[in-house]
């Protein structure tokens, strides 16, 4: 049997199966040295099997960079973030940002290395700071409506709860002994009641 052959009996990906082999390669080696052809073969398919569905390697990056980032700013949208207090909205904030990132743990792995690069990748940064604004603002509330501590400057913890969110990307796995919702449960302890014993 030809190769060709052997490729056209291979069961056929759509968009979303193509982007999740992309997904995997661009964390695993790089987007830059991931090429449509290193794709194609991890797929088994051919290169124009892969234009069908996207029309070039910065498609397949701009649309996991939209999926990370639709998530994110999807958390703003919703009630809990718009109503309540300050310090309510932000728990319910930093928890959506934690069921997201556990959720769609590659997407955001590829958002959080990206570089800006290009004018795509600019763009998605330039949404991933509008994000990082909106939470920053909501610790500034939440410390004038005396919820926080007002001795540690805002910038400071708004930075710190990035790092503790963001660093999940690099230790947390779907298949490990927490749960999304117990990995944020934890979180929130640790950035409200601190590691001290009550």
């Amino acid at each position: 049997m030809t190769e060709t052959a052997m490729r056209r009996g291979r069961p056929g990906y759509d968009q979303r199966g193509i982007l999740l082999v992309a997904v995997a390669a661009f964390n695993e080696y790089g987007y830059d040295a991931t090429s449509i052809g290193m794709l194609a073969e991890r797929l088994g398919l051919s290169k124009s099997a892969i234009y069908h569905h996207v029309a070039s390697k910065d498609d397949l990056l701009a649309l996991a960079l939209d999926e990370a980032l639709d998530g994110l700013e999807g958390v703003l949208a919703e009630s809990g973030a718009t109503t309540g207090s300050a310090a309510d909205r932000l728990a319910f904030v930093l928890r959506g940002a934690v069921a997201v990132l556990t959720d769609k743990l590659p997407y955001v792995t590829l958002l959080l290395r990206v570089r800006g690069n290009t004018d795509m990748e600019r763009a998605a940064l330039a949404r991933r700071r509008a994000f990082d604004r909106a939470v920053a603002d909501l610790v500034v509330e939440a410390r004038d409506e005396g919820s926080l501590r007002s001795d540690i400057d805002a910038g400071i913890v708004s930075r710190l709860l990035f790092g503790m969110i963001n660093s999940i990307v690099e230790w947390y796995r779907p298949d490990g002994p927490e749960t999304p919702a117990q990995l944020a449960d934890d979180l929130l302890a640790l950035a409200f009641d601190g590691l001290r014993t009550p």
